[in-house]
């Protein structure tokens, strides 16, 4: 082991128990979203927010501010304080996660950086993964400000926002972690085709993590839960006529989204062979690659039965969670990928 791999690993111990943390966050966020608890707490206070209701009077002052949500009237009109309380402890505990993930990120960071212990070639992106997670953190707010107003739902645009900023947070920090094992790695060689078949796959995923995000916001899941049939025909009627122009539809029409999202990971499927072929041809059977190879292929496989599943049981919670934990190990897997196929002599 290298001096410089001997001195990063403080480092890379921190920023790997970031990347489970922040994994483990964006599976919490799915249980409030799963449990409808997101729009229990009505207001952002970051400091004193991180205090719950101590007193009955205090639960019946929070409970009276979330009464006048469109949610309260429109779905749980005649819900029991208790109930309430139930949806706002899961609702606190998202945010004390996140808060508590942050203090983790930024107390060693400040540590790190006063001694001098993060490298100059990793600096810009460490400060990038704390932008992202400030952005994810505010995008998160905004996105339940959005069902506070006259819709008891939050903007499926926003929702799938707040999760691609926390996955490309993750996705940074895996990269960076990739980068500090192998400090020694030929430069960058973006222009080979292995690299680029990767990137083509990394943005199908990300086009199918999108699906994925604005399935969930938009409640599609629910819609039908019959596999590969839905509404009884492999192809509903009507996929671009339920809004105008026909267009919007892939974006804003549930039945057109959930569409998409059931078909397009076949399409990645149809392409493996190729991203396959594309590899092996520039890296040949290099041992790292071809165990990343095999990881994504089983990963892959095992989301999309996944997928089925959670469908055929009618969004089973357990099975949601394990779908979305399994996306963030596709896509680490995939991160890996790229780097060892962009810095693998030829």
């Amino acid at each position: 082991m290298s001096k410089e791999v001997f001195f990063d690993r403080p480092i890379r111990r921190w920023l790997g128990g970031f990347a489970l943390l922040a994994a483990l966050m964006v599976l919490v966020g799915g249980f409030v979203r799963l449990t409808r608890s997101g729009l229990s707490i009505v207001e952002w206070n970051p400091i004193s927010g991180a205090i719950p209701p101590l007193t009955e009077q205090a639960w019946h002052e929070e409970f009276a501010k979330y009464q006048q949500t469109p949610e309260y009237q429109k779905v749980n009109r005649g819900m029991t304080l208790d109930e309430y309380r139930y949806i706002f402890w899961i609702e606190w505990i998202h945010r004390q996660l996140a808060r508590a993930v942050g203090l983790y990120f930024a107390v060693p960071l400040v540590w790190f950086w006063v001694r001098r212990r993060i490298p100059s070639a990793h600096r810009g992106k460490i400060v990038a993964i704390g932008m992202l997670f400030v952005a994810q953190a505010v995008m998160g707010w905004l996105m339940v400000a959005s069902g506070l107003v006259d819709q008891p739902a939050v903007s499926h645009f926003r929702l799938t926002a707040h999760l691609l900023l926390a996955l490309t947070m993750i996705a940074l920090t895996v990269w960076t972690l990739a980068e500090m094992a192998h400090p020694a790695s030929l430069p960058k060689q973006w222009s080979n085709g292995a690299v680029r078949a990767v990137i083509v796959a990394i943005g199908i995923l990300a086009l199918q993590i999108v699906y994925g995000g604005m399935t969930a916001g938009l409640k599609a899941g629910y819609l039908s839960d019959t596999w590969p049939l839905m509404f009884g025909a492999l192809v509903p009627s009507g996929l671009l006529s339920f809004v105008e122009p026909a267009w919007l539809n892939f974006l804003e029409a549930p039945v057109t989204v959930m569409f998409v999202h059931r078909w397009l990971p076949f399409i990645g499927v149809a392409l493996l062979p190729l991203l396959w072929r594309a590899v092996r041809r520039f890296c040949g059977y290099a041992p790292e690659v071809t165990r990343l190879l095999w990881g994504m292929l089983a990963v892959v496989l095992v989301q999309i039965a996944l997928g089925i599943v959670v469908v055929l049981t009618h969004v089973a919670l357990p099975l949601a969670l394990l779908h979305q934990g399994v996306a963030i190990v596709l896509l680490a897997l995939m991160v890996r990928l790229l780097h060892r196929v962009a810095t693998q002599a030829g």
